[in-house]
């Protein structure tokens, strides 16, 4: 079988992209904004605000799962706040919620063309974007970090410290009868790294990646505060997959570690707040396969997670209640799969249809009234 080789692609700086969302003024438009509130919708971010500080009360987890779009409408400074003040316990996105959030904090913009760009062979092709992270997935893997915490330390230490080959290479070497499976899985991730600098023939010691405007990146915020900040990808589907730099098994190893970081979330939702915003793929499946896994642990304890609150908010229009039980198959709202998959999770549940941006408007205007 033949394989594409992607040494033979040209990558591009990312300063010479034409980018769409420019964070400061976005940011600043978004703090400034005096959108009015519809009254459903403060009622409805009323009682999850509510329902978060009584979570945070009984120390119950409080779980962010959001699309790439949250970070591209500028939400980033209200997750921040979330963080700071302990209304989020954990947050989750995909990897291109990762991908803008670096971005932000490296040059300020984000968000290319790309209709443009893929008719121009050149969409994602941007050779900061592709480098320093598959670098720092790389890095944060032979340190032991899941996928969110390694970008997230990156960008929180303007740099990465890049191990030595000497050190590489007797991770590598260590005595074969040590088969501890975290002996093994250190020698993979040193050799996953010595490969990646042999490659592209990059130095050891200290990589300074510059970070001015760190201060809007929810992924240093949340590696700062010690906040899980996870990423869940899915191979192919984001833009650091076209360069060299590339690890297949940096990608799983870190992942893995974020899902079971999730997952670990999870297990403590029983009295917790979990909030689905803007992402219909990622957020239900994670959140069945580990709502099943900590039910599984917890009943062997003689213990369950069932009185938690889930909470989805998208742009489809809502046309079900979903606190009745699911719809008849005659009604369109049956075929709304992902609310299908979270009404099966057997937890309180609703869904509001709004943009993610009045929804999180909202939400944080009536935390801020009753957590002042």
């Amino acid at each position: 079988m033949k394989l594409f080789d992607r040494s033979e692609m040209q990558f591009f700086s990312l300063a010479s992209r034409r980018s769409k969302v420019e964070i400061v003024s976005s940011s600043s438009a978004l703090q400034n904004d005096t959108t009015p509130i519809s009254a459903e919708l403060q009622a409805r971010t009323f009682q999850i605000a509510k329902e978060i500080l009584q979570a945070r009360e009984s120390h119950a987890s409080i779980i962010l799962a959001f699309g790439a779009h949250t970070i591209k409408n500028s939400l980033g400074v209200l997750l921040i706040e979330f963080i700071k003040r302990g209304w989020l316990t954990h947050l989750a996105t995909n990897g291109a919620g990762v991908i803008h959030d670096w971005e932000f904090a490296f040059q300020g913009t984000s968000s290319e063309d790309v209709r443009e760009n893929v008719d121009k062979g050149r969409f994602g092709t941007w050779q900061e974007t592709l480098l320093n992270l598959n670098l720092a997935l790389a890095v944060g893997s032979y340190q032991g970090l899941g996928y969110g915490a390694a970008v997230g330390s990156l960008i929180a230490h303007d740099g990465l410290q890049i191990p030595s080959r000497a050190e590489l290479t007797a991770k590598m070497t260590d005595p074969v009868a040590d088969l501890a499976p975290q002996a093994l899985a250190l020698r993979a991730a040193a050799a996953d790294l010595l490969s990646l600098l042999h490659d592209l023939e990059l130095p050891s010691g200290w990589y300074p990646v510059a970070h001015p405007f760190s201060p809007y990146s929810v992924q240093a915020a949340a590696f700062t505060a010690g906040v899980p900040f996870t990423s869940h990808p899915m191979f192919g589907c984001d833009i650091i997959y076209q360069h060299p730099a590339n690890r297949g098994a940096v990608i799983g190893r870190t992942a893995e570690r974020d899902f079971l970081s999730y997952a670990q979330s999870v297990s403590g939702l029983e009295g917790g707040v979990y909030l689905s915003v803007g992402s219909a793929v990622m957020s239900p499946m994670i959140f069945e396969k580990s709502l099943s896994m900590a039910r599984n642990v917890a009943q062997q304890r003689g213990k369950d997670i069932r009185d938690c609150h889930i909470h989805v908010v998208d742009l489809d229009p809502g046309s079900w209640d979903w606190s009745q039980g699911e719809p008849p198959v005659d009604n369109p709202a049956y075929y709304h799969r992902f609310m299908k998959t979270f009404h099966r999770m057997g937890c309180a549940l609703d869904y509001t249809a709004t943009d993610n941006r009045l929804f999180f408007l909202a939400l944080y205007r009536n935390l801020l009234k009753l957590d002042p």
